[in-house]
């Protein structure tokens, strides 16, 4: 039966409502999947794999990669202050 709910794929959805005289305080959704590595993928649902934290082959980002990241920001900061700081040219009529 296991080796059948992983090929075919099981959903399970449900939800939870907190309320106190008949006012709605919270409200939870759960959609579970159940289903082999094979299906999910060809379902689209392959997330994993690009996820750094949870993919343990994911190149990680260097230290020299963020601070060429942080010189362009700050190039770009650099340049939005220089553009709003300038006045606005006349408009002719």
């Amino acid at each position: 039966m296991l080796d059948r709910v992983l090929d075919k794929g099981l959903v399970i959805a449900g939800d939870i409502k907190v309320s106190l005289a008949e006012v709605e305080l919270l409200t939870i959704r759960i959609r579970l999947l159940v289903c082999s590595l094979d299906k999910a993928q060809e379902i689209g649902l392959d997330w994993w794999r690009y996820d750094r934290e949870l993919s343990p082959g994911a190149p990680r980002a260097s230290l020299a990669e963020h601070d060429e990241l942080r010189a362009q920001i700050q190039k770009l900061e650099g340049k939005v202050e220089a553009l709003t700081a300038q006045k606005p040219a006349r408009r002719r009529r």
